[in-house]
């Protein structure tokens, strides 16, 4: 009896740590809640330029949207957020084929549902469309191409500073934490959340392939600043547009448009000289043979039966090792991940943090369309729609951001879901603690084979009393520091696996 008594409080421990950290690991919730249709901000676009007598060609101003999830009947208040970025070669539906270009595209949606049910708020954000795919010459192409990625950026920071504007003044409608920010870019998108996370001014773009015999091809007296706080004003004469039309207008000036983490889903980054020490990490999901996103540096061109060069660009090939080498993965590195996706990345990407690598031919295995014309515009081959191999491709990324999403923003006490979840015994790593039972401190040992990562003490209610981090050794003395006498439990980490040691204080 006594020693089913200890099996089920064994039992009953590793379900009380589970439960501790399970709403940012599985779908804990049950239905969503969308409020859509929310204006975040009112920006310029060239995507229609006004003809006369309307305008004589200036930018239209464009409400820019989001569509907010949040998991329906959630108390917490402080709630980590990811802003989703479409896919759709910064062209609407009409023009680039129609099967993707909306925060409406049924892959956006089902992260955002994903996401939410986990305990997420998820923005799906519009940002400004338009470029020159077919232009006669390749400058042109390049020139409307950064331009439009420019443009992205400044209208994801706006859009982070929207959420923020709400929390410090609006009564944080959403529940939201704004120091726990993620910007998630799927295709199209992860060229601007890549963009957004390494790009800090303006003068980044300042490099041979973004330049012209006139000067820069991205202005900040004509477009704004790269967080899209300034004007932008025809007041230097460019050629392209009216004098005084006005290509960006400030939303939200006085908020902070920084974010935590970034989610690259098969996009690239314009210039590995835009990485630097210190910024955040990266996630990416690429596959090594996409012909149309590069993975590592080549030219991208313009998708099918086009097939024009545009830009040298570098995707997650090129880049993921570049964030690892600068240090700016550390935080997820820290995190020891052993779990069975993290060791096979790195098996398949020599070794990377960050990155995992699909392998095949698809470059979007994970994207899917609501329908086979879900915008009405397709035209043969009509669009991919939803198959058993999509969920698994979004399971794999959704189990491999979130432990690294736990690491770099911090959500709770995460550290149990990092590592190898299969369970050693005692025996097996030589594990001891003495003395045992004890009425001071005690050590846990293991033999030379066997080193502990991390460790943790509960009580016989399963409640957290004590955590060590980094512990990296085979011998480890634990303070007592004021326990009562009891049952504890020190629920100790390996690569390999988790050990529970039974510990008696008298």
């Amino acid at each position: 009896m006594k020693q089913l008594k200890v099996l089920l409080l064994l039992t009953l421990f590793s379900a009380s740590i589970s439960a501790q950290t399970d709403r940012y690991f599985d779908q804990v919730f049950s239905s969503v809640d969308v409020t859509a249709d929310v204006t975040y901000g009112v920006n310029a676009t060239v995507l229609l330029l006004a003809p006369p007598p309307n305008g004589a060609g200036q930018a239209i101003p464009q409400a820019l949207k989001v569509d907010i999830y949040e998991p329906s009947g959630d108390v917490k208040t402080d709630r980590p957020l990811v802003i989703i970025l479409h896919t759709g070669n910064f062209l609407p539906p009409q023009v680039n084929g129609g099967c993707s270009g909306t925060r409406k595209d049924a892959t956006d949606v089902s992260y955002a549902r994903r996401l939410a049910r986990m305990g997420y708020v998820v923005g799906v954000a519009d940002y400004r469309l338009g470029w020159n795919p077919v232009a006669g010459t390749q400058t042109e192409r390049i020139y409307t191409l950064i331009n439009a990625a420019y443009r992205g950026v400044q209208d994801v920071n706006t859009c982070i500073r929207f959420f923020r504007k709400d929390v410090a003044i609006g009564g944080n409608n959403y529940g939201i934490d704004p120091t726990k920010i993620t910007v998630w870019g799927i295709g199209t998108g992860g060229y601007i959340a890549a963009a957004a996370a390494t790009l800090d001014t303006i003068t980044d773009t300042y490099i041979p392939k973004f330049l012209t015999p006139q000067g820069p091809m991205v202005l900040e007296a004509l477009s704004g600043n790269v967080a899209g706080t300034t004007y932008g004003v025809n007041n230097i004469g460019h050629p392209a547009y009216p004098a005084g039309d006005t290509l960006n207008y400030p939303n939200h000036v006085g908020y902070s448009s920084a974010f935590n983490l970034a989610v690259n889903l098969g996009g690239a980054l314009g210039d590995t000289s835009w990485i630097e020490a210190g910024e955040m990490p990266i996630i990416s999901f690429h596959n090594p043979t996409d012909p149309f996103a590069p993975c590592g540096t080549a030219i991208v061109l313009v998708p099918p039966p086009i097939n024009l060069p545009v830009v040298e660009v570098t995707g997650s090939c090129g880049f993921q090792p570049i964030l690892n080498a600068k240090g700016n993965q550390n935080a997820i590195i820290a995190a020891n991940l052993t779990d069975p996706l993290s060791v096979k990345a790195k098996a398949l990407n020599g070794g990377i943090e960050g990155f995992y690598p699909f392998l095949g031919t698809d470059s979007s295995p994970w994207g899917f369309a609501a329908s086979s014309n879900p915008y009405g515009l397709a035209t043969d081959p009509l669009c991919e729609t939803h198959a058993a191999t999509h969920d698994a491709y979004q399971d794999t990324i959704i189990a491999y951001f979130a432990p690294r999403a736990c690491a770099v923003l911090g959500l709770g006490n995460c550290s149990t879901k990092f590592v190898n979840t299969k369970d050693l015994s005692t025996t097996q790593v030589g594990m001891s603690a003495v003395p045992n039972p004890t009425d001071g401190d005690f050590t846990l040992k293991t033999n030379e084979h066997f080193t502990m990562q991390s460790i943790e003490i509960v009580d016989i209610a399963g409640r957290r009393c004590a955590s060590f981090q980094n512990v990296n050794a085979n011998q480890f003395t634990v303070t007592r520091n004021g326990l009562a006498p009891g049952v504890y439990f020190a629920r100790v980490r390996f690569n390999e696996g988790t050990v529970i040691q039974k510990v008696i204080l008298q």
